[in-house]
């Protein structure tokens, strides 16, 4: 009896904590979680990160390869699809812990989008313009997640993660396109009512994971370290309940590859 008594209190307390983590998400957007990962398992992820980067990179889509100088290849900025490329992320991205927190949070079966990896180079980092992740993502109800996981420590001096609370309950603002590769819309008039002031920075530890909600607002700086650069990864998964607009949504896409690879960005 004693068993079973252990086993119904450690359940409770884990449905207590998804209840907190679930209070805090719809008050604010976004949660954060420290230690999400281990010191061996980000070792591993780090070591598979290194290798994708060696082996694997060199044969992908330009446009899915973005570098603050693209004939620099240690400004390597951001990676899409890694799921899609490599067998060690698409086993991180499907059936673990991630998945099973964008389930806890979006309340409904989920459905992984992409895994990224993000990067600040020191001091050329460029800042990421504030918008709001789903009006790339063009679902009808705009119900996602983004979790970003530190890989090393992130401050406001190499661009950490800037919150508008509680904006993921005011819909989708007007975005315009940015100059900013990778990042190609932005919120066209952000700063609006003092909103700016409002904002929280996140620091993170390696191994942290922040969550937000697609319709969340943030930003951040550029990397302003001279030493330091900013890396992470970043999962998306959708709701079940949306429903993506395909059509939409590759014209986009196809119109920013050209206009990039027009512009000599990729």
């Amino acid at each position: 009896m004693a068993c079973c008594a252990n086993a119904t209190e450690r359940l409770n307390v884990h449905l207590t904590a998804i209840d907190n983590m679930n209070a805090d998400f719809n008050e604010q957007g976004f949660v954060a979680l420290p230690g999400f990962l281990n010191g061996q398992e980000l070792a591993k992820v780090r070591a598979n990160l290194d290798r994708f980067i060696r082996e694997v990179v060199p044969g992908m889509p330009k446009e899915h390869v973005f570098y603050e100088d693209k004939d620099d290849p240690t400004s390597l900025k951001q990676l899409q699809k890694l799921a899609d490329n490599d067998p060690f992320f698409r086993e991180l991205m499907f059936g673990g812990r991630f998945e099973q927190l964008a389930r806890d949070l979006l309340r409904d079966e989920v459905v992984g989008v992409n895994l990224q990896y993000f990067c600040k180079p020191p001091g050329i980092g460029k800042p990421t313009p504030p918008h709001q992740d789903g009006y790339y993502f063009m679902l009808d109800p705009c119900e996602a997640i983004t979790m970003w996981l530190a890989l090393d420590h992130v401050d406001e001096e190499n661009g950490c993660v800037r919150y508008l609370p509680g904006s993921h309950r005011h819909g989708m603002r007007q975005h315009n396109r940015t100059s900013t590769l990778g990042f190609s819309q932005g919120i066209a008039d952000y700063g609006r009512d003092g909103e700016a002031e409002d904002e929280v920075a996140i620091h993170a530890a390696p191994g942290d994971l922040l969550a937000h909600h697609a319709l969340t607002i943030h930003r951040a700086d550029g990397n302003h370290s001279p030493t330091r650069p900013r890396p992470a990864l970043g999962l998306v998964y959708y709701a079940a309940r949306a429903k993506e607009d395909k059509a939409a949504k590759a014209a986009y896409q196809q119109k920013l590859e050209t206009d990039l690879a027009a512009q000599g960005k990729i």
